[in-house]
């Protein structure tokens, strides 16, 4: 694409997206399913040069050094394993919940502190359980999927939550109004009585970790000298009465919640952070007019935050292939609260800030955008996606909003809304949650027989096949319901976690045991789009034109195409498929969307469990293909094994008329339908967002995508040719990281299916 070529493409998009002119065609696609070949993209080797612009230089270099560090996989190579236990009369008598808080007291008391020189904040998860996902000593897992309510000990710290489980021990009546009960101690204390107890040691180790960091400051402080002195002293002061009370300065709040969040990760619970500078951005604004403190200095304090974050970075044998930064501790930025009012701030930019800086993927980012979304956050958010990474997405937080108002959330808890650690929307410190994920299209190849061996079912015509595949899908729902019935009945204990979980404590019950205000299991969906392509094909050849019966087109899909590639290559080079801004492809696209709603709204809560619709696929498509998977051919033309759509986007390669195009798909779709989201992914190529024409495509993508109806978008700037040469030279590209699923990850950590499924996506161009 030559120079004036790619002025004409961001025109067209512009003009696209703003409903001036007609869609599809101003974007290019440079991929089919395949790397971008050299001559279609910027050489490997002046990559960076050529456009990836230099991040403005604003922190210091002592805190550049120590992000160099925690990202070099130095803190996780140092994670321990446990060389203490509990007791065996701790083991054997203690309630599964007082095990629980005596395990986090014994780790509060023995775990390896770590404070490095420099540090404006500290608090360290130095166990190896925690990116293991379990519970130290307690050998129960941990909990994830969730964000808690942080916003708690900002707000009273961790004295009003003695002050609340007292109060609440005090009222009695602590027994369970349903559920089998738990095991008894040796006091035969009621179940109620027993969590809100557990509740309070678990609060008395988190006081001990604390005591143990401040001895450890001293300690620190009097062997050091000049500036290193200095530095633990601010720390000590910073840590000193939180978080047991409310912070009373910007540095107190962002120390208090990151002591309070790695107590959690320090006991292997992986929550969302939230709604970051919604939470801090007060602080903040209060020590600014008060000149405290400078909007640089609040900068050095928060990247200090950001850069705890990826301290689980080079963790031996945790991640399975998928990635070093999948512990779910997303970040919320901007968007209204709970009174409808804006709360972006200065925060808000200080993370884009740092973000554009550090180049720190472990925290991923979704921003909340609207119609009235000022120009000036939309472009921060394009100057910092253009950088790569896949670390920024956005949510249409109207469209969310309406989805959970639909299901049935009062509108200003709707607001409120943040996700489970990926892009899941919930209610944060009110939710307990988890999805159940499932392949549509495996159920649709089972309604076609292609996993039997025998005579295919005979279909008189296409709607007689469509109504025996919603069939299965109907059984399918029931059976998640089924299941959603019993969920969340005494699992296993979390007294921790529980303290910041609405109504947990005035419940007295646990987060696993129906003590949230909000219990949710969502079914989700995947392979949607390569179900409705399919059916666009079956229904065309086999029905309308009759070119091949249903039979003898089952028996080519068991034999994975053998001998018919020549009915493949028309199947692939015929048809314009979902994500092309096609009528036809779109139509049947949404026809299948709207009856997997329609159904799975049929039973909107049952035993005080929500089930909202979600579709996602999180990188499940590796799983599900073959040999490892159930999946066989499809229709739409794809042999076995090969890496199909990945959760609302369309299926690699089939997307060809550019990004505008795909975006108009996907808004095609009412998204307030599913509740839990639907996210559509972008990989577009660095070279055509260079300059300011590139990132007015990207602000007008994001706009487009509110006002056609989106629901969530990330966008990756990356180069597929750059992707395969990290993937056969790592050492080049130690940092580089890449938007997966619902997280970022460095590519080097990823294994080599998980990488291939990142380059197979389409390479679109503005």
């Amino acid at each position: 694409m030559d120079a004036d070529q790619g002025k004409l493409s961001r025109r067209g998009f512009v003009k696209a997206l703003s409903g001036s002119v007609a869609a599809g065609g101003m974007l290019g696609s440079m991929a089919s399913g395949a790397p971008a070949s050299p001559e279609q993209s910027v050489p490997v080797a002046s990559w960076s040069r050529r456009w990836r612009p230099a991040a403005p230089k604003r922190l210091s270099e002592a805190t550049h050094a120590l992000a160099a560090r925690a990202m070099s996989g130095e803190h996780g190579r140092s994670l321990k394993e446990a060389d203490f236990a509990l007791s065996p009369a701790d083991l054997q008598e203690a309630t599964p919940n007082m095990k629980y808080a005596r395990a986090a007291m014994l780790v509060a008391q023995k775990a390896p502190l770590r404070i490095l020189p420099g540090e404006w904040i500290v608090g360290s998860a130095t166990m190896l359980d925690g990116p293991r996902h379990m519970t130290p000593l307690a050998g129960v897992p941990s909990t994830s999927h969730t964000t808690l309510g942080f916003h708690k000990v900002l707000e009273c710290g961790y004295s009003g939550l003695r002050r609340q489980i007292a109060e609440r021990l005090a009222r009695g009546d602590l027994q369970k109004e349903v559920g089998a009960p738990q095991s008894r101690s040796a006091t035969s204390i009621s179940p109620g009585e027993d969590l809100l107890q557990s509740m309070l040691l678990c609060l008395e180790a988190a006081e001990a970790w604390h005591r143990r960091h401040m001895e450890q400051l001293d300690e620190l402080a009097a062997a050091a000298t000049g500036p290193e002195r200095d530095g633990y002293r601010r720390a000590r002061e910073a840590l000193r009465d939180v978080p047991e009370s409310r912070p009373q300065t910007f540095h107190q709040a962002v120390q208090s919640l990151w002591f309070t969040y790695a107590f959690q990760r320090l006991m292997g619970n992986w929550s969302g952070i939230g709604r970051i500078d919604q939470m801090l951005g007060p602080y903040l604004q209060r020590d600014l007019e008060h000149g405290r403190l400078t909007l640089d200095e609040a900068r050095e304090i928060l990247a200090h935050f950001w850069i705890k974050g990826c301290e689980w970075t080079g963790a031996p044998d945790v991640f399975g292939g998928t990635g070093d930064a999948q512990f779910y501790q997303n970040v919320i930025l901007s968007g209204v609260d709970a009174d409808g009012r804006d709360i972006t701030n200065e925060v808000t930019y200080l993370v884009l800030d740092i973000v554009e800086e550090l180049h720190i993927s472990d925290f991923p980012i979704a921003v909340r955008i609207n119609p009235q979304t000022p120009e000036r956050l939309l472009r921060r958010v394009a100057e910092v996606q253009r950088h790569g990474g896949g670390t920024v997405g956005v949510y249409n937080e109207n469209v969310v909003i309406d989805g959970l108002v639909k299901l049935g959330y009062p509108l200003a808890e709707a607001r409120t809304f943040t996700n489970d650690g990926c892009w899941e929307a919930l209610i944060p410190g009110r939710t307990t949650f988890s999805y159940v994920p499932f392949d549509m299209l495996g159920l649709l190849q089972a309604t076609l027989g292609l996993n039997g061996s025998g005579d295919p079912p005979a279909y008189p015509d296409f709607e007689h096949l469509y109504g025996a595949f919603l069939a299965h899908l109907d059984r399918h729902l029931e059976s998640h319901h089924r299941q959603a019935d019993g969920w969340a009945r005494n699992g296993v204990p979390a007294p921790l976690v529980s303290l910041f979980v609405e109504d947990c404590i005035e419940r007295a019950r646990g987060y696993h045991d129906r003590g949230s205000r909000y219990s949710v299991l969502a079914p989700h969906a995947g392979g949607m789009a390569n179900v409705a392509n399919s059916l666009l094909v079956i229904r065309k050849l086999v029905f309308e034109e009759k070119y091949i019966g249903l039979t003898d087109f089952v028996r080519i899909l068991r034999d994975d195409w053998k001998g018919h590639e020549h009915l493949r290559r028309l199947v692939l080079n015929r048809f314009r498929f979902y994500g092309n801004d096609d009528p036809a492809a779109d139509a049947m696209m949404r026809r299948v969307f709207d009856d997997y709603t329609r159904l799975a709204a049929r039973t909107r809560e049952r035993e005080g469990v929500l089930r909202p619709a979600g579709i996602s696929t999180f990188g499940r498509e590796i799983g599900w293909s073959r040999p490892a998977g159930h999946r066989l051919a499809t229709a739409d033309g794809h042999r076995e094994g090969e890496y199909l759509a990945t959760n609302c986007s369309p299926s690699p390669g089939t997307d060809q008329q550019g990004p505008t195009a795909v975006i108009r798909s996907y808004c095609g779709l009412d998204f307030t339908r599913a509740p839990n989201g639907a996210t559509v992914e972008l990989k577009i190529h660095p070279d055509s967002v260079k300059d300011e024409a590139g990132l007015t495509a990207l602000v007008a993508l994001m706009r487009g995508f509110v006002r056609l109806g989106g629901w969530f978008m990330h966008v990756d700037v990356v180069d597929s040719a750059m992707l395969v040469d990290a993937q056969r030279h790592p050492e080049k590209y130690p940092n580089l990281a890449v938007r997966v699923a619902g997280w970022s990850a460095r590519f080097a950590t990823l294994d080599r299916q998980w990488q291939d499924m990142v380059i197979n996506r389409t390479q679109q161009v503005c």
